[in-house]
């Protein structure tokens, strides 16, 4: 019993060192950018590196309300991943909704049409979103910013949901509908609660 507990402990103890190890080396960028902020600027630029110094608020007051506060550019973004996430959300569900559990013509079609959007890349979109933008007055605005990140979010978003909803057994959407739910009551009462996880995810996912 003592062989087995004795290397079971020591085991234990060398993962945790390794563990501990790669913790820290982790850890050690973050916590040295935190200290630094700290510093003034001829703490920051001392050489070798000064441990200990008087710590200042200076850095802080100057991103937050000086001259180049980051402040208006923070609301901007607020406003703008925020929108386009809320916009991206109210579109994603029904759409996902009815690529994976209804029947219409088209469907393939739609669904092929929503995946190639995926496949575009970015960078040569540029040129053609801002020349679009620049014919209705749309640059430099948030309705602007907004609808880049939403052609960029949205078919992502559809996908993921699709792929929820097509968990969800069709008997319980087929008992709520025998039951006169109608399909908007049925989603509302019936597979939305099913998918809540999913949309969490993809509300994370396309907010980042």
């Amino acid at each position: 019993m003592n062989g087995p507990s004795k290397a079971s402990l020591a085991r234990r103890i060398a993962l945790a060192a390794v563990a501990g190890l790669l913790l820290s080396v982790w850890a050690f960028p973050v916590l040295w950018a935190l200290l630094t902020s700290f510093k003034s600027e001829r703490d920051v630029l001392a050489y070798p590196p000064v441990f200990w110094f008087e710590p200042t608020l200076a850095h802080y007051r100057e991103v937050l309300f000086g001259a180049s506060s980051i402040l208006p550019n923070l609301w901007s973004s607020v406003v703008v991943s925020f929108s386009a996430t809320l916009l991206t959300m109210l579109l994603a569900l029904p759409a996902g909704y009815a690529i994976a559990r209804l029947r219409y013509p088209g469907k393939r079609a739609s669904g092929f049409y929503v995946l190639a959007t995926q496949m575009l890349p970015p960078v040569g979109l540029v040129i053609p979103y801002y020349l679009a933008l620049q014919k209705v007055g749309a640059l430099d605005t948030y309705f602007g910013m907004v609808l880049i990140y939403l052609t960029f979010s949205l078919p992502f978003a559809i996908w993921l949901m699709v792929s929820y909803f097509e968990d969800i057994p069709y008997e319980m959407e087929e008992a709520a509908l025998l039951d006169r739910a109608g399909r908007l009551r049925a989603l509302w009462y019936v597979i939305l609660p099913q998918v809540r996880g999913g949309i969490a995810v993809t509300t994370a996912r396309c907010g980042r």
